[in-house]
């Protein structure tokens, strides 16, 4: 998947991309991908063949949605920085 630069989930990642199961027969319709964007949604990750996988908006504090399953390879040892970057989010909001 590749990981578009200057969001969100680019500065999570630390990478241009990133490998992700994704286990969904569902994906978001690319006729409204236009719509979405200028609705206020950034794009900031697409599958090999150009399909949306990462959502997120910028002038929110934590809005980042996917296609896939981030806790899917995430652990205690080892969290996915998806839900690290949560995790850091809701604890800097609510101290």
């Amino acid at each position: 998947m590749t990981i578009l630069p200057g969001t969100r989930a680019a500065e999570l990642y630390g990478a241009p991309e990133a490998t992700e199961d994704y286990y969904c027969n569902y994906g978001v319709n690319p006729d409204y991908q236009k719509r979405l964007v200028d609705g206020g949604l950034a794009v900031s990750g697409l599958g090999s063949a150009g399909e949306i996988r990462i959502v997120e908006l910028a002038d929110h504090p934590f809005f980042l949605a996917t296609l896939f399953l981030p806790q899917a390879r995430s652990s205690a040892a080892r969290p996915h920085p998806l839900l690290a970057g949560y995790a850091s989010a809701v604890t800097g909001r609510y101290q």
